[in-house]
């Protein structure tokens, strides 16, 4: 699958009223060896990342 535009995609993720630049920044980061293996690493700057959730919000 090729990668999306990256001008695209910080032009969809910033088009909203309250959006920031911030909200394109890249949240992982993808790699490909000579083996057809890929790798994804969420990436140190990440606001959110996979593992335990915190505290959970009251409806």
């Amino acid at each position: 699958m090729p990668a999306a535009d990256p001008d695209q995609r910080r032009e969809q993720l910033t088009a909203a009223p309250k959006a920031d630049p911030g909200d394109a920044a890249p949240r992982v980061k993808v790699t490909e060896s000579d083996e057809d293996v890929t790798r994804i690493d969420v990436a140190d700057s990440a606001a959110v990342r996979p593992g335990k959730p915190g505290p959970s919000r009251e409806e």
